[in-house]
């Protein structure tokens, strides 16, 4: 590996967490009732996104490709942090959250109707709102995205950087 590319480990682990984020959001609905709001179905598409993206970068033999990849995950991060937000601090004190942005995206995208276990929106925000460990399920969403998006730009911005070569 040259002093110039980003690190396939860094990429690979971060697209296993953001997996791992999903897996658990699976576990945590159909294991313990938590059902999903519009809004939670598509942070989990954008940590689907961010997985396939960073995996795929990860595998790549170019620095630049990989460089790129990994840009592209800054602003679906970005997008992530910003549903996190919308979902607490303005979907979660509403009794419907039908036929708003993430309904219409999830909706338009057909992956409720070809995945419902894993897209299927079951629940309104205010019904979605949960905690653990005493914080807000969507926080713990938003930490990863923030994390996942500085990571991604440490990666496509490194050159020197040992920690990320």
């Amino acid at each position: 590996m040259t002093a110039q590319s980003p690190s396939r480990k860094v990429l690979a682990l971060l697209g296993l967490v953001c997996a791992a984020s999903v897996a658990g959001a699976l576990v945590a609905q159909h294991r313990f009732g938590m059902e999903p709001c519009p809004w939670c179905i598509l942070q989990r598409l954008l940590f689907i996104v961010i997985a396939v993206l960073s995996l795929v970068a990860a595998a790549l033999p170019s620095a630049t490709a990989r460089r790129v990849l990994a840009v592209l995950v800054v602003p679906v991060s970005a997008g992530g942090v910003a549903a996190a937000l919308w979902q607490h601090f303005v979907a979660a004190k509403t009794a419907s959250c039908a036929l708003t942005l993430a309904d219409r995206i999830v909706g338009g995208l057909g992956l409720d109707t070809r995945w419902p276990e894993v897209f299927e929106v079951r629940a309104s925000c205010a019904d979605a709102a949960t905690q653990l460990l005493g914080v807000p399920f969507e926080f713990w969403s938003l930490a990863l995205f923030a994390v996942a998006g500085v990571v991604a730009l440490a990666c496509a911005l490194s050159r020197r950087n040992r920690l990320f070569n």
